[in-house]
């Protein structure tokens, strides 16, 4: 599979990416820019999401152009930060015309992050508008950035056995041009694994170690039976892109089979406490077939979803894959 260097998702024409990143709170928001308009569409699956905007994505819907898609920590109150995106694309004439005002349009989904940092940090209107100014269309920065400053995952055993997870995005080439690209924040109640070995890269540790206890295991426990009772508060959240033609029926198709991505990273993925949605957007006149595009959507999600694991830095007293592989 050819891949599109290191860019990640800025590897399609007219895509740029900016981060607003809250160190100290470990929480933040990330911005996918597309102001001449893209095609949008959407695929929300788990029985947790915080989402604006995601209806009128679907068919039958009047809008066919997105300007911008936000994801940001924070849970529900994250979602502020679109607020500071719509000013931002606002101020330079970008929105649907509703001939009185234009209106940008603007989706966006959130993940929790209120239990690994401070729980009154969260991103508003300033950090999106601050992530929009930052926006740039070189490689995609990755790891503890942005909407991935706080992300997590495997905490079926708690928040306290968990790992640090954080913000993934890849692109592949397939030929004439044709790009699919993706942006991720991993931050689910089960483990993030490698799609191609099966290896549990990021996941609840053992109550006694920093080995794997392995969800999917747990879940058939006592314990597990018990703990998930009280599981609350993940997702895996993303934008996929493309430079192909689609229409808005095909683009929300691209979304569906990219969850199929989610599927093959995350163990177990779209569970009633999990928010997972992703958004997708065309933005090119490519000649492509739809069912190559969102086969390769799925491909380059799992992908991301194991680079935001690999990525992502130790904090907030929970170590990532790096630190456990220091010597690797």
């Amino acid at each position: 599979m050819a891949q599109s260097a290191h860019k990640g998702i800025t590897a399609i024409p007219g895509i740029r990416v900016g981060h607003a990143t809250d160190l100290e709170g470990l929480t933040g928001c990330t911005v996918v820019l597309c102001e001449k308009g893209a095609v949008g569409g959407v695929d929300q699956r788990g029985g947790a999401p915080g989402t604006r905007e995601t209806d009128l994505l679907r068919p039958l819907h009047l809008v066919q152009d997105v300007h911008a898609v936000l994801l940001a920590g924070g849970s529900a109150y994250g979602l502020a930060a679109a607020d500071g995106v719509m000013r931002y694309l606002e101020e330079r004439g970008v929105g649907f015309n509703a001939r009185v005002a234009k209106v940008p349009i603007v989706p966006a989904a959130i993940l929790f992050d209120l239990d690994i940092g401070d729980p009154k940090a969260r991103p508003d209107a300033g950090s999106g508008y601050a992530a929009c100014r930052a926006a740039i269309d070189t490689p995609v920065a990755e790891g503890n950035v942005g909407a991935g400053t706080g992300a997590t995952a495997g905490k079926i055993l708690g928040p306290g056995r968990a790992m640090k997870t954080g913000l993934g995005s890849a692109a592949v080439e397939l030929g004439g041009g044709l790009v699919v690209g993706t942006l991720v924040v991993a931050n689910p109640l089960g483990d993030v694994v490698d799609p191609r070995t099966g290896e549990i890269l990021a996941g609840a540790r053992s109550l006694t170690s920093d080995e794997p206890a392995d969800t999917l295991a747990v879940m058939r426990s006592l314990v597990g039976k018990a703990a998930l009772k009280f599981a609350s508060s993940n997702t895996v959240i993303g934008v996929v892109a493309t430079n192909a033609r689609l229409n808005k029926e095909q683009t929300n198709k691209v979304a569906q089979m990219a969850q199929d991505g989610v599927a093959r990273a995350v163990r177990p993925a779209h569970t009633l406490f999990d928010g997972d949605t992703l958004f997708a957007l065309s933005t090119g006149n490519k000649r492509a077939d739809v069912n190559l595009v969102g086969a390769y959507a799925a491909e380059v999600v799992a992908e991301a979803v194991a680079r935001a694991a690999r990525a992502a830095a130790g904090v907030g007293g929970l170590p990532a894959w790096r630190d456990l592989h220091a010597e690797e």
